[in-house]
């Protein structure tokens, strides 16, 4: 067996922040935001949904990258180092991760079919239900998505996912506000941004509240070990508190940026949300513009960035278990976790019509339906619920707030409110959120 590998370290506070953001902003951000918002009541829904960041999405941000500053491990062994029986749920981080990426890449894999249809000027909103049935391209797609994220990750920290959160970050921004801009132009944009920034208190219910929470919490990559990975790779002296709030807010900003870019291609006549959202309501409004098909191309691009950079950190979450845990080094593992989470996604892309077996399991959902019900809802807000349970009530507010505070003396003024919204708020409103999806059936991210 080789010797045990040293912990890596981001190169700098911004290209950790940078890397975090693009971990939370993923496909959720730029096509959930606006249709979720959409159906629960436009801008109360928004007033409402950054209440929410800031009240249960930035406690619970900064107490994942807490506990991974202060044992420098993968989840298993984050727990584990501090309380050795509460070692299951780092387990359970790292198989959410896993199987989350698995389907993500499925779904991944469209924003690379998308830029190839809209580059040969193959924009046809029809055919969408023929793409993904089409097996050969479904598989096709994934193994290329996760060819690409098994790249960024076998250069390590430095190396491949910090200096990629370098490139492709700005580069997301300088679309998205190019987007927003040839959106603004149109004579949809009104009548969408009005409906979009007012908050009209006649919309609003106990499901939007619900909805709301749900956006903000499954927005930030929360509840599957990812944050506290990165977090692991924080170096001591550097601002844990201001670092999470940076993660946060670029968050919040992209998603909000998101709903300035559909809502005026699409005023707010939608309807469905989902797939019906991008890959035919969009497709549609490209093609009744001027330069439709590039603009398409863009967009396509932009999603394919959003995508990459979830699936990275999903990617190094179960590489860093291996590495840990395991000892083995950074190329194997990637290669292991790789060919595992491909293997799952099979399954997943052949759900979508090509396998008609897979396609209607349970209740009428198919493989890739059920796959993000388990992990995607259940398992990754018991997760964080969890999270918030230990950090309180197992290490110890105190505790947790000393690491803060090696970095941020002045961290100890806020302790009180911490431990207020982290102890109580966000276990309450993760509970309800739990609750609600298993009695449901209808999951919330």
């Amino acid at each position: 067996m080789s010797a045990p590998q040293s912990r890596a370290h981001w190169g700098s506070k911004f290209g950790f922040v940078l890397a975090a953001a693009g971990s939370a902003i993923g496909l959720g951000n730029i096509w959930r935001f606006p249709y979720v918002t959409n159906e629960n009541g436009g801008g109360i829904f928004v007033l409402i949904y950054l209440a929410a960041i800031v009240l249960l999405g930035l406690p619970v941000m900064l107490a994942e990258l807490t506990i991974g500053r202060h044992t420098e491990k993968n989840p298993v062994g984050a727990f584990g180092h501090i309380a050795p029986k509460w070692k299951w749920v780092g387990y359970l981080g790292v198989i959410t991760g896993v199987a989350i990426l698995s389907y993500y890449g499925v779904v991944a894999g469209w924003t690379l079919g998308y830029i190839v249809k809209s580059a040969s000027g193959d924009l046809d909103p029809k055919a969408f239900g023929a793409f993904i049935s089409n097996p050969a391209q479904q598989i096709g797609y994934l193994l290329v998505f996760i060819l690409m994220t098994m790249s960024v990750v076998a250069f390590g920290v430095q190396k491949g996912i910090e200096r990629m959160a370098q490139v492709l970050m700005p580069l997301l921004l300088l679309l998205m506000v190019a987007l927003i801009i040839r959106g603004l132009t149109l004579p949809t944009a009104a009548a969408g941004l009005k409906f979009y920034l007012y908050p009209d208190f006649d919309h609003l219910s106990a499901k939007t509240f619900l909805f709301a929470i749900g956006q903000a919490f499954f927005s930030l990559s929360l509840g599957m070990g990812a944050m506290i990975t990165y977090g692991s790779y924080i170096k001591k002296d550097d601002n844990l508190a201001t670092s999470a709030i940076a993660v946060v807010g670029f968050d919040t900003l992209i998603a909000i940026m998101a709903g300035f870019l559909i809502f005026p291609v699409i005023g707010h006549s939608l309807t469905k949300g989902g797939p019906t959202l991008v890959f035919v309501t969009m497709i549609e409004q490209f093609n009744a513009m001027a330069g439709g098909q590039w603009v398409s191309c863009l967009f396509f691009l932009l999603l394919g960035i959003a995508a990459l950079t979830s699936t990275v950190s999903l990617l190094e979450v179960a590489t860093a278990y291996m590495i840990d845990e395991h000892n083995v080094s950074r190329g194997k593992a990637v290669l292991i976790i790789g060919a595992v989470t491909t293997a799952l996604g099979v399954p997943a892309a052949l759900s979508l019509g090509a396998v008609p077996a897979l396609s209607s399991i349970a209740g009428g959902k198919g493989f890739l339906d059920i796959m993000d019900f388990l992990f995607g809802n259940v398992s990754l807000t018991f997760g964080a619920l969890m999270t918030c349970v230990f950090l309180v009530y197992r290490w110890g507010i105190y505790n947790a707030a000393t690491e803060v505070k090696e970095g941020c003396p002045t961290f100890g003024k806020y302790v009180l409110f911490w431990r207020i919204f982290l102890g109580y708020v966000a276990p309450a409103a993760i509970a309800t959120m739990l609750v609600y999806i298993l009695v449901t059936g209808q999951g919330l991210g």
